[in-house]
Formats: structure tokens, sequence, C-alpha cells
């Protein structure tokens, strides 16, 4: 027979009726108000620094501001920013960048993951070695990039130089300058990158690439048909961040070359913001400009959304 188990007594109020629910509300009240206030201040901390810029900047793309008075001026600050010569070859340097670091910078974090993920000892060694550039001070990495490429005594063009090749002008050169500087960001930006996708690497069932092995699949094969599809959703969610990064990259082009480069070969859009705004005094156009890219970024996160949903149906 089975053994009988007895229930726990009921609750009893000190009078002896049934508990009173009321009794409980001051106790879960005071609960949800000391969770409410650990929330608020990171509420007032993105209602201050990230949605009021927002808001502040959507007003100041249709305002003109002249000794603190601001005025509304309709479209005025987006027909300025378009008949802006630097205009549309910012937004050309920008996409070509953008172009430049997906080849680069999604594909060579995935691959050093991969062969990080090969090795059987010395893996925390290898993590510590390609996060390394990215504990590294923005500026002190830049200035490194900057001693390898400069053309006098540059380690770049001293190893040319031992190879019997010619002399470069990395940052110099328009047509290479834009180049020098997606090797430069994607060199400093990998390492972060690198580690989320030896994690998504590590988290795939060893079943998988077993029988991969045993239907014959080589090496590219079990990364086709094995790898990718167990780290799509990582994947597909890194492509995106990288589009959006990459598409505001300033820090990189303005201090290796100065910000617009040789025949504005690396002016970009987030820099000719920043010449609007602490170089023209004209926060109207800097806004407008903002805008633009803000909006062109929204719609394609959600087309990328819309279209990874139907992908995922």
């Amino acid at each position: 027979m089975p053994a009988l188990t007895t229930a726990p007594p009921p609750v009893k109020t000190p009078h002896g009726g049934p508990p009173d629910r009321t009794a409980r509300f001051p106790t879960a009240l005071r609960r949800n108000l000391t969770a409410h206030g650990f929330l608020l201040g990171a509420v007032l901390c993105f209602a201050v620094f990230s949605w009021y810029p927002m808001v502040r900047e959507f007003l100041l793309a249709f305002q003109k501001t002249e000794r603190g008075t601001s005025t509304w001026v309709g479209l005025d600050n987006f027909r300025t920013v378009a008949n802006d010569p630097a205009f549309w070859q910012a937004w050309s340097n920008t996409l070509l960048y953008t172009a430049l670091a997906l080849v680069l910078g999604f594909a060579v974090p995935f691959v050093a993951a991969l062969v990080i993920n090969e090795f059987r000892h010395g893996q925390g060694y290898l993590r510590l070695l390609v996060y390394l550039p990215v504990m590294l001070p923005p500026v002190a990495a830049v200035l490194l990039f900057k001693y390898l490429y400069d053309p006098g005594y540059g380690l770049l063009n001293e190893l040319l130089g031992a190879l019997g090749l010619p002399a470069q002008q990395w940052l110099q050169d328009p047509d290479l300058s834009l180049l020098a500087v997606v090797v430069a960001s994607t060199w400093m930006n990998m390492g972060g990158a690198t580690l989320i996708y030896l994690a998504a690497l590590q988290s795939i069932p060893g079943e998988l690439y077993e029988a991969a092995e045993l239907d014959g699949a080589g090496l590219l094969r079990k990364i086709w048909h094995v790898t990718i599809p167990q780290t799509r959703l990582v994947l597909s969610l890194m492509l995106l961040m990288q589009v959006i990064a990459t598409m505001q990259v300033f820090v990189e082009p303005f201090l290796l070359t100065g910000g617009a480069g040789p025949e504005g070969s690396t002016t970009t859009v987030v820099y000719l913001i920043y010449q609007y705004a602490f170089n023209f005094n004209n926060y109207g156009a800097a806004a407008a400009l903002g805008l633009m890219l803000l909006v062109l970024l929204a719609g394609f996160s959600a087309a990328y959304v819309k279209l990874s949903r139907a992908q995922d149906d």
C-alpha cells in the first residue's frame, strides 16, 4: 500500500479564520517599491543620457539655433545637408567602410574562434591574447597603428622593403587610407566578437561532428553543414551589431587621418556630424544628418529582424 501523506495544516489568522489577503498587501507593496527603487536609477540614466538626447536631436533637426534662441525652420536643415558636396562622399565612404568591415571584421573573428576552438590546451592564454587589444585604450591602439603605417620608419614599410616591395603611403594615399582604417579597427575590436563566437562554438554538441565524420564530411563541410547552422542565431545578431557599429565609425578615422583623410577619402557620416556641430556651430544641420543616420539604421534593423523571423517560420 502506498504510504499515506499528511497535508500541512492550513494557515490561520490570529482570530482562527482563513488567511487574509489584505494582510499580505503591505508586504508585497514594500517588496515592489524596493524593486522599483533599484530600477529607478537605471531608468533615470536612460532618460537623461539616452532618451532625452534622442528627443532633443529630433527637435533640433527642424530648428535653427542662434545665440541661444531656437526657431523652427522646417526642412531647411535637411536641404543644407543634402546640398553639401561632402554629403554624398561621406555616405559613400561610410557604406564602403561598412562593406570592408563586414569582410574583415565579421569573418576574421569567426575564423579566429574556429582556430582557437581546435586547440586542446592553452585556450585560456589564446583567449587572453585575442582579447588584449580590446583592453587597450583606443588612443593607444591608434597611435600604435600610426607608427606601423608611418611612410618613413613604419614597420609595415620596413617589412615590404625586406621583401623587395615598394613602400606604401598607407594613410596618405586616397586608395589605401580607408582600408588602413578598416584593418586598424578590426584589430582593435575583434576580441569581443571572437569570444562570443568561441562560446557559441563550444555549445555545439560533439555528436553532430561525429555524425558528420561518419558520413565522410571534411573540415569545410563540417563547418558549412554543422558549425554555421548551429551558430546561425549568434552570427545573425553579430552581423546586425557589426553593421550598426561600423555605420557610426568615428574614432579610428579621426585619430588616424584627422577625420577627412586625403581628398576626403575617410570622411564618414559621423565625422560630418562632428564638423557641423563643433566646427561650423550648425547644430540643426548636425541633428538633421544624425536623424538621417538613425532612420537608416532603424529601417535596416527592422528589415533584418523581419527577414530573420520569416526564415525561422
